[in-house]
C-alpha cells in the first residue's frame, strides 16, 4: 500500500530510494510506464520506490494570470498513483521559495539530504530548477557529486501517439474522449454536486441534473452531447445517461452549464454528489427551432446511447 508523505523540514527518510519527479497530471500511460520501471529498479536494488509530486501545479504559483485546467484533481491523482504499486508518494508544498531553488540545490537539500534518493529516474523531457536551462547532462553531473545515479527514461508511444498530459488535454478539449481514454488507460470523469437549474428539460420529458463541479480546476470537455455513466453518492447502481455541456441555445442560455439526464431514474438528486464517467461524444450542441424538435433529437440520442451500451455488454 502506498504511503503518502507531506514534506516538511522534519521529514528525513532513512531508507535509500529510487525516485522520480513529476506533477503526474492524469497519471496516463506514459506516467504508468515510467512508474513501472521505477518500481522494477527499486525492487532489484532492495530500495524503496518513491514518487515526488506537488500539491499544486507549478504554473498556478509561477503564472497567476494563467491557471491550467487539470486532468485529475489532487485527490484523484493520489488515488491513481496508489494503484501503481509504488511504495511512497512524497508531496512537496510548491511555493515561490521552492521554485527559486537551483537544480543543484534541489537535488542536494531535498532529494539527497531529506529523501535519501540514491537513484533518480527522470522523464525524457523533464526539467526542474529555477532556470529551466539545465538538462539531463547537468543532473547526471550533479548526481555524481551528490551520490545520486541519474538515468533518463525513454518516450513512451502508444498507437503512434507520444503520450503526454498536454496531448490528453487537447483530446478532451476537442471532445475526443475515446482517444483521451486510450492515452490515459483509465476512464475520464467529472465530479460535482447537483444544484438548482431552470428545469427546462423537465418540461420536455428529459429532466436533467445541473452539475456544479467540486473542483473548478478540472478540465471540462468540449461543448456537446455525451454518453455517460453516472455514480450517485450512497447508491451502488451505475446509471447510463447523457450529458450536455454548453450554452443551451434552444432556451437562450448565456453561460456554460453541465447537465446530466439519467435513464430510468426518478429519484430526487438535489444536493447529491455525482461522478460522471464520460464515455464518448455524440454530437455538437446545437440550436433547435423549438423545444419539441429538441425533444425529438434527445430521444434519438438516448436510443443511440442505449444501443451502444448494450453492444458493449
Amino acid at each position: 500500500m502506498m504511503k503518502t508523505i507531506y514534506l516538511t523540514q522534519e521529514v528525513h527518510l532513512t531508507t535509500p530510494c529510487v525516485a522520480t519527479i513529476g506533477f503526474f497530471d492524469g497519471v496516463h500511460r506514459g506516467h504508468q510506464f515510467l512508474i513501472d520501471q521505477l518500481v522494477r529498479i527499486a525492487k532489484e536494488r532492495g530500495w524503496a520506490s518513491v514518487l515526488i509530486t506537488f500539491n499544486r501545479h507549478p504554473r498556478q504559483v509561477l503564472k497567476k494570470d494563467f491557471q491550467p485546467k487539470l486532468l485529475t484533481t489532487f485527490e484523484e491523482k493520489l488515488q491513481l498513483l496508489s494503484e501503481t504499486g509504488v511504495d511512497n508518494c512524497v508531496v512537496l508544498p510548491f511555493s515561490e521559495q521552492m521554485a527559486a531553488l537551483s537544480a543543484y540545490d534541489f537535488m542536494k537539500t531535498i532529494l539527497r539530504e531529506q529523501l535519501n534518493v540514491r537513484f533518480l529516474y527522470v522523464g525524457y523531457d523533464h526539467r526542474f530548477g529555477n532556470s529551466r536551462t539545465e538538462g539531463y547532462e547537468d543532473y547526471v553531473r550533479y548526481g555524481k557529486e551528490l551520490g545520486i545515479e541519474v538515468v533518463q527514461s525513454v518516450v513512451y508511444p502508444w498507437n503512434d501517439i507520444n503520450i503526454s498530459s498536454s496531448v490528453v488535454r487537447r483530446f478532451i478539449q476537442e471532445g475526443e474522449i475515446e482517444k483521451a481514454v486510450t492515452c490515459l488507460g483509465h476512464p475520464y470523469s467529472l465530479t460535482g454536486h447537483v444544484v438548482a437549474g431552470e428545469q427546462q428539460g423537465r418540461k420536455i420529458g428529459f429532466p436533467t441534473a445541473n452539475i456544479l463541479l467540486d473542483n473548478t480546476d478540472k478540465l471540462i470537455p468540449a461543448d456537446g452531447v455525451y454518453a455517460v455513466q453516472v455514480h450517485v453518492e450512497d447508491n451502488p447502481t451505475v446509471y447510463p445517461g447523457m450529458m450536455n455541456i454548453g450554452m443551451r441555445p434552444t432556451f437562450g442560455g448565456d453561460h456554460q452549464t453541465i447537465e446530466v439526464h439519467l435513464f430510468h431514474f426518478s429519484e430526487d438528486l438535489y444536493g447529491k454528489q455525482l461522478t460522471i464517467v464520460v464515455k464518448r461524444r455524440l454530437r455538437d450542441e446545437q440550436r433547435f427551432s423549438s423545444p419539441e424538435a429538441l425533444r425529438e433529437q434527445l430521444e434519438k440520442d438516448e436510443e443511440q446511447i442505449i444501443e451502444q451500451f448494450e453492444q458493449e455488454q
